[in-house]
C-alpha cells in the first residue's frame, strides 16, 4: 500500500518595515493587535505576516500531536506552550512558534520551538530563536524536517543542524516525518502510536 503524503500550498511572502526601534515596534504592535495577523521583530525589522491558513495549521496540530503523544509514552513531564510569545528588548527580538514545549518542570522558556514552513523570505528565525536561548528548533519544510541544537555559552551561541533530538531522546524522526506527512490525520496518529507500543 502506498501512503498518500500532504500537498504543499502556494508560499506567500511577509511585509517587513525597517529601521523600528524597540518602542516603536511596541506601539506598532499595540496598533496592529487585530485578528489574521502575527508580527515578529528582529533587529529593527518589524515582520508582519497573514495568520496561516488550513494546510498550514493541519500540520502544525498533526506535529503537536504526535509529539505529545510521544512525550507521554516516554514519560516526559512536559507542558505544551503553543504559540506563547517570545520576547527580549535587550536581544531586540520578538517570536512565536507555531509549537513549543518545557520538557520539565520549572522552566522558564520552551525546551523545544516547532516551526511549519509554507512562506518565503522574512527575519532570520533561528537568530531569533538563538538570542531567545531557546535549545532545540524544530523545521517542517516541504515535507522535511529538519533539527537544530543551541550550543556554546555566553556571547558565542549558534545552532548545529543534527540528525537527532537531544531534548526529546530516543524519538524516530523517520517515523514521526512519516506520520507528519501522511494525509489522513488518524491514520497518522493510529500509525505513529502503534509503532511506539511495539
Amino acid at each position: 500500500m502506498t501512503t498518500a503524503m500532504i500537498a504543499t500550498p502556494k508560499r506567500e511572502e511577509p511585509f517587513l518595515f525597517e529601521g523600528l526601534t524597540w518602542r516603536e515596534f511596541k506601539a506598532v504592535e499595540q496598533l496592529l493587535d487585530r485578528p489574521g495577523y502575527r508580527l515578529s521583530f528582529l533587529d529593527g525589522v518589524l515582520e508582519i505576516r497573514r495568520m496561516p491558513g488550513e494546510p498550514h495549521q493541519a500540520i502544525k496540530e498533526r506535529i503537536g500531536a504526535l509529539v505529545e503523544l510521544y512525550l507521554l509514552m516516554a514519560g516526559f513531564d512536559f507542558t505544551p506552550t503553543g504559540s506563547m510569545t517570545l520576547e527580549s528588548e535587550a536581544g531586540a527580538v520578538k517570536r512565536e512558534a507555531d509549537e513549543s514545549y518545557k520538557l520539565a518542570p520549572g522552566r522558564v522558556r520552551p525546551d523545544l520551538a516547532l516551526e511549519v514552513v509554507f512562506t518565503t523570505g522574512g527575519i532570520n528565525k533561528l537568530e531569533s530563536y538563538k538570542r531567545l536561548k531557546i535549545p532545540e528548533v524544530w523545521f517542517w519544510e516541504d515535507g522535511v524536517l529538519e533539527i537544530y541544537h543551541l550550543r556554546g555559552e555566553g556571547n558565542t551561541l549558534d545552532y548545529e543542524k543534527i540528525s537527532s533530538s537531544e531534548e526529546i531522546k530516543g524519538i524516530d524522526l523517520d517515523l514521526l516525518l512519516r506520520c507528519i506527512n501522511m494525509v489522513n490525520h488518524v491514520d497518522a496518529i493510529k500509525t505513529f502510536q502503534q509503532a511506539l507500543q511495539k
